[in-house]
């Protein structure tokens, strides 16, 4: 599942319309607006946050309404969880080294 997460954050169109659904949810057209793309291109946006599990498809009569789903991310935020040690360590580290030099 990682790999279909990271593939889809890659794209910064992806990422700017996980932006726009963490205030909740909206139409695909409200999503193509915010994005500006064209529906094709948003439709195909659409399509790879909702296989990599980021985003839910409802639908109401003729409007799709996506919302954004956390799970997708929360096992992505595990993922980096494991290595926030190493990037803390190596952190304290470079602060240590900076005391040293502007004592």
């Amino acid at each position: 599942m990682l790999p279909d997460v990271f593939g889809a954050l890659a794209n910064p169109s992806r990422r700017t319309i996980l932006d726009s659904l963490l205030d909740g949810p909206l139409t695909a057209g409200e999503l193509t607006g915010r994005v500006a793309l064209s529906r094709s291109s948003a439709s195909e946006h659409l399509t790879v946050l909702k296989e990599a599990g980021l985003i839910r498809e409802e639908r109401h009569g003729r409007h799709r309404i996506y919302q954004l789903q956390a799970a997708g991310l929360q096992e992505l935020s595990g993922w980096l969880k494991h290595y926030e040690r190493y990037w803390n360590q190596r952190l304290d580290a470079l602060d240590e080294l900076l005391d040293k030099e502007n004592p």
